[in-house]
């Protein structure tokens, strides 16, 4: 009798509930957002492989691991027109970031240095202002947002404030920033005794590179253990505390002035204007070099990278900018379905060791979430309730904020890759973001870069297009599908039953009874959840039935899941 009572107490509390999303209407905090690197996701034009003078193929996986592998816009436009995102349930797709990034190579590994590791990921930005011309062109880039936005999903990049890439020696050469006793293409080829290290150490006579004004280095001897003054890895790390008036480095207008109207192509129009000089700060010229992205293209959201290493005030100016962009380009754009959204730009970020914690003063500068890295990753449904029962409360004591979950991503290959079924179960019906990092869905393997000392490069492997696991991608589109068609598996309340069973609701009277672990034929109690007569339906499989005697069975279920909702 107690646990009746108990259901009748939280269904009659579900009309006076607080705003929570109803109907199909887009909502931030129920997203299904899917992360592709794009250099690895699907190549659609080999025209675009090589560019700047780079070296694509050392001869081994091993050595390839951080090379360019051809991945670009047409080829995410390709799998975009075919559905694949959105027979997924996908309602935001996060690209890494499009922006040109450094021409040469990096050591692979500080100073082991076994492979040559380029910026294919997005995070070693050389120019912020065009398209790095591995991944396409700005008319190919607008064409996939525009599709993207067309099918009803937002899109999201990066945005790094807190370095640059790292200078190469190809780039040096190619710009004239060093003196590096090399030809172009002997720096162009990886150099397994080069050091970084000894390289930035003669930079004080490097002519027009990043100054001194715009960014710290390791030499100057700042407090490593405080991370607003960090040089993360050796990085030059922009200093967001300056206020000073710096100029754009020399390279940089040098490069432009090299390029002509010859790089019209990559060039983001609305970021022609930020080329100059002007009386600001590094931290204006980034904010208005970031936010031109969202100017030009109506890109909804931001990533933003290691978060705790840059001031708050600049990650507020970061958002209104970006909110002002954002507005300029629905304004500009009335006929474009995505300028009908009214929704704010969106910022999440990564803060080293972060959960579901409410965090108030990134929440003021403009944060809604704050990438979730103790999501359990190994699928196990003997306990999932209760974690989602604290993620459901954390949703609902915060209206502008929630969990952003994920199981893999570039960094981490924590999920459990032989359990990949009910680790997506445990994800997709998740209160929060359900962030699907690209081939978790299809059961891509890790590439022969394991064996190297920066073995996070093989969770970068190349989309295994030719070898998917059919029946792990049709369980991640069944409930993608549902996700999305039902607002309360993301942001609504929650009451858990028992170890295996709870009601997901709203304050519309969208109700979900989740029963995890169902046996066929079994009947599952449904007292004062829904009534005798009723017509049910369970979600994943299709089965409808008619309750009776306060209870419901069904024939059978599959993959160890029940999705029970009234028709």
């Amino acid at each position: 009798m107690k646990r009746l009572y108990l259901l009748t107490t939280v269904l009659s509390l579900v009309m006076s509930v607080g705003a929570q999303s109803g109907g199909k209407d887009f909502d931030w905090g129920n997203a299904t957002v899917y992360f592709v690197i794009t250099d690895r996701f699907c190549n659609g034009d080999t025209a675009n492989d090589v560019n700047y003078g780079r070296v694509v193929d050392y001869g081994s996986e091993r050595l390839n691991a951080a090379t360019f592998h051809g991945g670009d816009f047409k080829g995410m436009l390709e799998k975009a027109k075919e559905g694949y995102f959105t027979d997924m349930g996908v309602d935001v797709v996060w690209m890494t970031d499009v922006y040109e990034q450094i021409h040469g190579w990096m050591t692979g590994s500080g100073p082991v240095n076994d492979f040559p590791h380029y910026g294919y990921h997005g995070y070693y930005p050389l120019d912020y202002t065009q398209i790095d011309k591995n991944y396409g062109t700005v008319e190919e880039f607008r064409e996939l947002v525009d599709t993207l936005h067309s099918q009803g999903i937002r899109v999201m990049l990066g945005a790094n404030l807190n370095d640059p890439g790292y200078p190469t020696l190809l780039d040096a050469v190619q710009y004239g920033f060093a003196d590096t006793g090399l030809t172009e293409e002997q720096a162009a080829r990886h150099i397994r005794d080069w050091s970084y290290d000894k390289f930035f150490e003669g930079r004080i006579g490097w002519n027009g590179w990043y100054g001194r004004g715009w960014v710290r280095m390791p030499d100057e001897g700042w407090d490593e253990n405080n991370p607003l003054e960090a040089t993360l890895y050796g990085m030059p790390d922009f200093k967001d505390e300056s206020d000073e008036a710096v100029a754009i480095p020399d390279f940089l207008h040098r490069k432009w002035k090299s390029e002509g109207k010859k790089n019209d192509a990559w060039v983001n129009p609305s970021a022609l204007k930020y080329r100059k000089n002007r009386d600001w700060s590094p931290m204006q010229y980034l904010t208005a070099w970031i936010s031109s992205w969202v100017e030009e293209f109506g890109i909804d959201g931001f990533r933003c990278d290691i978060v705790e290493n840059v001031r708050l005030n600049r990650w507020k100016g970061l958002d209104e900018a970006c909110n002002d962009a954002l507005a300029r380009w629905r304004a500009a754009h009335p006929d474009d379905p995505a300028a009908q959204w009214t929704d704010r730009f969106y910022m999440t970020g990564d803060f080293d060791g972060a959960s579901i914690d409410y965090k108030h003063d990134y929440a003021d500068a403009g944060f809604s979430s704050m990438v979730n890295f103790y999501f359990p990753k190994h699928g196990d449904l003997d306990g999932i309730v209760y974690t989602w029962q604290a993620y459901a409360d954390s949703v609902a004591a915060h209206n502008d904020w929630h969990p952003f979950n994920y199981l893999n991503n570039s960094y981490h290959r924590d999920a459990d890759m032989d359990n990949m079924i009910d680790c997506a179960t445990t994800l997709l019906l998740a209160p929060g973001v359900a962030q699907i990092f690209y081939g978790d869905e299809t059961g891509r393997k890790l590439s022969d870069a394991h064996f190297n000392v920066d073995s996070a490069q093989a969770f970068r492997s190349d989309m295994n297009w030719n070898d998917v696991d059919s029946t792990l991608l049709a369980h991640y589109r069944r409930l993608g599908q549902i996700r999305l068609g039902n607002p309360a598996i993301g942001t609504g309340r929650q009451h858990t039953i028992d170890t295996h069973s709870c009601l997901r609701y709203t304050a519309n009277g969208d109700t979900l009874l989740i029963k995890l672990r169902p046996v066929d034929g079994q009947s599952i109690p449904v007292n004062d959840i829904f009534d005798n007569g009723a017509q049910v339906t369970e979600l994943y499989t299709g089965q409808t039935a008619t309750v009776k005697n306060n209870t419901i069975s069904f024939p059978h279920y599959k993959n160890k899941i029940a999705i029970l909702k009234k028709e």
